[in-house]
């Protein structure tokens, strides 16, 4: 990198370049969806779910390649003040617990066969306490990102990333406050089931932060860096490389709408090609989805994190995209259509 670009100008100068929507796909769906042996729009959102959102690529068929990629971050510096009701040291363990098979998340995945794969993210460095300075220095936080844009290596043709992490609903409701407009309460929720005295102490702790970092949060990297955990950067870099390819994506909850949330923030397009899960029962998630012009496939009142809610969500995709490729056609099945 020329020493006179800082790390952040090559993530602006990536979010300048994206493609435009790729048209012909979109059109080729929707021609054959004209077709299918059902009323139009009979089928509701199953109907542009099977297209990936403009301006993702339309996925080749139920059998297409989808990866679940969560994001496991260092624990964020802030859990010291006690804003989490689990300890620290729950985040290796969880990890170990995914490797093993024992997660909910990867009996989702076997369900409806999905690939999954785990990023580390340095979990021996703990973010820095956001209360006290920036949770990250600038290049840390644009390697992390750049490292997210690996999710989709491998020919993926649909995204679904997660997270795990004690203390990200603390980082993630900072971020939204900070986007959108405090105070702190309008935005956190419970995270791992704090009592009212450690919900207070939350929003406490990102108030502070807020007062603390005002100046320079105006800013969406910067937001990333001073509130953020490597587990947001990760996912925003994951989210950014899919749109960059055409590629769609599954948003999951709370904390990984937080990831696309910072996107939108910096160009509302960045986010065209993804698609929002589930409405997590975590904080102000459903205000969140507006805000980002999503609308959720579910709601099932879900605030487990893990990309558990993304991992249904595919179950739904690939049924659309198994009645959008095998269902028959007017002429094929010799059904008469509209006079």
């Amino acid at each position: 990198m020329p020493e006179d670009i800082r790390p952040f100008e090559e993530i602006r100068l990536l979010l300048a370049n994206m493609p435009p929507p790729c048209e012909e796909s979109v059109a080729a769906v929707r021609a054959r969806d004209a077709q299918l042996t059902k009323p139009p729009g009979a089928l509701g959102r199953l109907e542009e779910s099977s297209n990936g959102s403009p301006p993702g690529r339309a996925m080749r068929s139920p059998q297409s390649k989808c990866q679940w990629s969560r994001f496991s971050p260092a624990n964020h510096g802030v859990v010291a003040k006690g804003v989490s009701a689990f300890p620290p040291s729950v985040t290796k363990q969880m990890l170990d617990n995914f490797t093993a098979g024992g997660a909910a998340i990867n009996q989702i995945c076997k369900s409806f066969g999905v690939g999954l794969k785990v990023f580390e993210l340095a979990l021996e460095h703990p973010t820095q306490d956001f209360t006290e300075g920036p949770a990250m220095e600038e290049p840390a936080a644009a390697a992390t990102l750049a490292y997210g844009m690996e999710a989709i290596n491998g020919g993926v043709d649909l995204l679904a990333p997660g997270e795990m992490g004690i203390g990200n609903t603390t980082s993630a409701a900072a971020i939204y406050a900070a986007l959108y407009g405090g105070p702190a309460a309008r935005w956190t929720g419970r995270g791992t089931g704090v009592d009212d005295v450690g919900l207070a102490r939350k929003n406490g702790v990102i108030d502070a932060a807020l007062a603390l970092h005002g100046p320079h949060l105006s800013d969406p990297l910067e937001i990333l860096r001073r509130l953020g955990g490597r587990e947001i950067a990760g996912m925003m870099g994951a989210i950014l490389a899919a749109r960059l390819n055409h590629v769609p994506v599954l948003l999951d909850g709370y904390v990984a709408c937080a990831a696309a949330a910072l996107l939108h923030a910096m160009d509302a397009n960045a986010i065209a090609h993804c698609m929002a899960a589930h409405v997590s029962a975590e904080g102000a998630h459903r205000e969140v989805l507006e805000r980002l012009g999503k609308k959720p496939l579910l709601d099932l009142g879900m605030r487990l994190g893990e990309g558990s809610g993304a991992a249904l969500a595919i179950g739904v995709v690939k049924a659309a995209l198994a009645c959008h490729r095998d269902m028959a056609t007017f002429e094929s099945a010799g059904v008469s259509g509209k006079d």
